[in-house]
């Protein structure tokens, strides 16, 4: 098959799935990654794969839209692939009516979690949620595609919502992690440390683990908090700059930013928080679990599914500082805890989150989609 990984960013690429496109070139098919040009393309080709340029705006929500859609509706011509993966809100969108446009025999759309327009009930998002339903709408109808989420709330929220034709919704895992490089690690000597990796959005619970770490300092727990990961400029629900380093300065918590090895910051944590609204499957979850690491998480889609509560970590309501900083302290004073629960999760990140058993299931999709014709 000739197949086209399509994402919004090469970051998204390379970063969470080049282990698929690495697998389906090994089973013999040609790939090739298509995005916007961003640092990442030359990472993305030095792996040997074909890279292809998508011009089209994360912030931009106009009718100059059309034309990222007729650009990639001009790609998928010229290219002819037999099937078309989308991953993220505007490519599934954009990209199902270009596919459709250029008569794309096959496509997969990825759901990678409800977004900011669902999680989020400002006059913005429930604005924008509204023009989101209606493409989405016209981008799902198709028979001739498979729709993957990963997780089975948000299949059901879509299903709900009479978006999806009958047969055509899979529920896969997440990306994956790889259990060969993300292995178990001792934890680090000295002062606890709760890391909470992601992009600094509101969505992420950035600000209710800030108000929590306010808890645990002032209650004197001896427990750092670093945030990991970097602002998101081109997301409505981004923390500003500003006051990532107001609170650094407040000497509540540490802004370590965006890390390239995330493997040498597990290595570095006692314990990993991700205080979110709604994920798909949070990838930061399975490789803190794939390093053996006790979690807190919220209680919400995605987050559950990683962690089962009091086994593999531990569950809190979203936006409630005071749970979060309740749970954090438990672990925090508890290393027999934490070593029963990262054993735990580690046992289930080779069972249920490996890349390997994440990319065989995605190629078997491709697979049943293309037979079906």
């Amino acid at each position: 098959m000739k197949i086209l990984l399509v994402a919004n960013t090469d970051w998204y690429l390379f970063n969470f799935r080049r282990s698929l496109a690495a697998y389906l070139r090994a089973a013999g098919h040609l790939v090739t990654l298509v995005s916007p040009r961003g640092p990442y393309v030359e990472g993305i080709q030095k792996l040997g794969f074909s890279w292809l340029e998508w011009s089209v705006e994360r912030k931009s929500a106009g009718p100059g839209e059309l034309l990222a859609v007729e650009k990639l509706a001009q790609i998928y011509w010229r290219e002819r692939p037999d099937l078309v993966h989308h991953f993220t809100v505007k490519p599934v969108l954009y990209g199902s009516l270009a596919a459709n446009q250029a008569r794309v025999p096959a496509v997969v759309n990825a759901i990678t979690g409800l977004g900011y327009v669902f999680l989020q009930n400002s006059m913005r998002a429930r604005m924008l949620r509204q023009v989101v339903l209606l493409l989405y709408r016209l981008a799902l109808h198709s028979p001739r595609q498979a729709v993957i989420f990963e997780n089975t709330l948000d299949r059901d929220f879509f299903a709900g919502l009479g978006l999806l034709p009958p047969g055509v919704a899979r529920v896969i895992e997440g990306a994956g992690v790889d259990v060969e490089r993300f292995t178990p690690l001792p934890e680090a000597q000295g002062p606890s440390l709760a890391v909470l990796p992601a992009r600094m959005l509101w969505d992420k619970g950035v600000g209710t683990a800030v108000e929590a770490a306010r808890l645990l300092r002032d209650a004197g727990t001896p427990l750092r908090l670093a945030l990991v990961g970097a602002t998101d400029p081109g997301n409505p629900a981004n923390i500003p700059e500003a006051t990532l380093q107001g609170w650094v300065a407040e000497g509540c918590v540490e802004w370590w930013g965006f890390q390239e090895d995330m493997r040498a910051v597990y290595a570095q944590a006692a314990l990993v928080l991700l205080p979110s609204l709604g994920e798909g499957v949070p990838t930061v979850l399975i490789e803190a679990a794939a390093c053996g690491r006790a979690i807190v998480t919220t209680n919400v889609a995605g987050c559950r599914d990683v962690v089962q509560d009091g086994e593999t970590g531990l569950l809190v309501p979203p936006n409630d500082p005071a749970a979060l900083a309740a749970a954090l302290q438990r672990l925090a004073g508890d290393p027999a805890l934490r070593r029963q629960m990262a054993g735990a999760a580690r046992a289930q990140a080779e069972a249920r989150f490996s890349t390997t058993q994440i990319n065989r299931e995605t190629l078997e999709v491709y697979q049943r989609l293309v037979q079906k014709g």
